[in-house]
């Protein structure tokens, strides 16, 4: 009999939760901060590959990879052994006041895959939401512009000035007062939402008439604006990619106007997309790329990586305390040889795929909108009516919470979009598990209304 984390696909063996998860709810209802979200009440123990078994022996297939972190899978051996070893030899003295051999190594490495001739740069953190932050005050110590543009339904953090950028759902700013001054928000390009009917390849154009006719015009000149900030493919927003083409007119627009261009890939990054960032499928070359999340396979490290001639920020302009930590950038390094080797290409191949096996479900389910994504990165907005494309939050949540019954974590993103976003290693097999499941769940939910 295999062990529960030799197996591919779940095994449930209780009733959800079970007996210690209870005990665990519990004690988090008592002693934890109530600003935590989950979804469902899994408790987790521990993980190999695409599985995560919980503290009373049930495991589940992970498509939610820790909001797109396990980009390796959980506990990957090199990616353990990596730690192991860097753990037993320094843990901590500090990036910002001494040096590691490990960190230009990895600087060296993440910067080859930016797309762009020039040479660059590269500041490591903890976390996306510091990278934001970083990547605000790089772009106006740059530029000597105060200004910045984001996008609704964007998600770039939660500290000040990253909530500042983000514009995905009140709750997230509600409560905490003035926030950020300079900063402006316009609507991203939704293909499946878009109020002008355009296709997926051409939704965008009037929003760019918007920024130069309107914005720049009425509100910040250009020559104010130090930077204008996207995700490729909007990741809380509801995993909606932007078109190539209005990727590659923002950044005309950003040259044209000495505008920093922002590219925020803490979430679509690391080979999420079948390819090192969601922005090269655009063909566009950012001034500035944040990401984080599936850089270090679960350990807490991000990056800001920008051009060098715009890396030029004085000692003590910017600093750290913990990122680029000595154990975390052994992760990252074990990360990128295995997304190097081998995830990126699988990410593109199980994307393919999973995409085929999706391609009628708006012709199948009536509370299906639409699918969408690319590689490992997929939408699936759910509706109450396709002719409508009423939103159904309800139908939703419903969905993710069958779909943990059933054994397949997911979450959901946006007001109404289930993500999936599984670890890059997941098989043929795992997929169609995958398919199956929340084919059931749709069944189960359509009877219901």
């Amino acid at each position: 009999m295999p062990t529960t984390l030799e197996v591919k696909t779940p095994r449930l063996v209780t009733a959800l939760p079970g007996p210690n998860a209870k005990r665990v709810l519990e004690q988090d209802a008592k002693f934890m901060s109530p600003s935590y979200t989950r979804d469902y009440p899994l408790v987790a123990k521990r993980g190999h590959g695409a599985i995560v078994e919980d503290v009373d022996g049930n495991s589940f297939l992970d498509f939610a990879a820790g909001i797109a972190v396990c980009s390796t899978g959980h506990c990957h051996p090199k990616v353990v052994a990596a730690i192991q070893k860097q753990a037993a030899e320094l843990i901590h003295m500090s990036g910002t006041d001494f040096y590691y051999e490990s960190m230009p190594q990895l600087a060296e490495r993440l910067g080859r895959t930016v797309p762009g001739a020039e040479n660059k740069k590269v500041f490591f953190t903890n976390s996306g939401t510091e990278a934001i932050e970083g990547a605000i005050k790089l772009a106006r110590y740059f530029t000597k512009r105060d200004k910045l543009i984001a996008f609704y339904g964007c998600f770039h953090g939660r500290s000040m000035g990253a909530l500042s950028l983000t514009a995905s759902k009140s709750t997230q700013r509600k409560g905490f007062g003035a926030l950020l001054s300079g900063i402006e928000h316009i609507p991203f390009p939704y293909a499946y939402r878009c109020a002008h009917g355009h296709t997926a390849e051409t939704c965008g154009a009037e929003i760019l008439e918007q920024l130069e006719g309107q914005i720049f015009k009425r509100l910040f000149d250009p020559e104010d604006v130090a930077g204008i900030i996207i995700e490729p493919i909007q990741g809380e927003g509801g995993y909606v990619p932007a078109p190539k083409f209005f990727l590659q007119e923002l950044q005309r627009i950003c040259r044209q106007h000495g505008i920093m261009f922002i590219v925020d890939e803490v979430q679509s990054g690391m080979g999420r997309t079948g390819k090192w960032w969601a922005c090269e499928h655009a063909g566009i070359e950012p001034d500035i790329l944040c990401c984080a999340k599936g850089i270090a396979s679960g350990m807490p490290l991000g990056a800001i990586i920008a051009r060098e001639s715009v890396m030029r920020w004085k000692p003590g302009a910017h600093g750290t305390t913990f990122g680029g930590n000595p154990v975390c950038i052994a992760a990252a390094l074990a990360t990128m040889d295995l997304i190097e080797s081998e995830y990126s290409e699988n990410a593109r191949r199980m994307g393919d795929y999973l995409f085929g096996r999706m391609a009628d479900w708006t012709k199948n389910f009536k509370i299906v909108g639409d699918v969408r994504g690319r590689g490992l990165m997929i939408g699936i907005e759910i509706v109450r009516d396709q002719r409508t494309k009423e939103k159904a939050a309800e139908l939703r949540n419903a969905i993710v919470d069958l779909a943990f019954h059933k054994g397949l974590l997911v979450l959901g993103a946006g007001e109404n979009t289930i993500r999936l976003s599984p670890p890059l290693l997941i098989d043929q097999e795992q997929a169609d598990f995958a398919v199956r499941t929340l084919e059931d769940c749709f069944y189960e939910v359509e009877k219901k209304i």
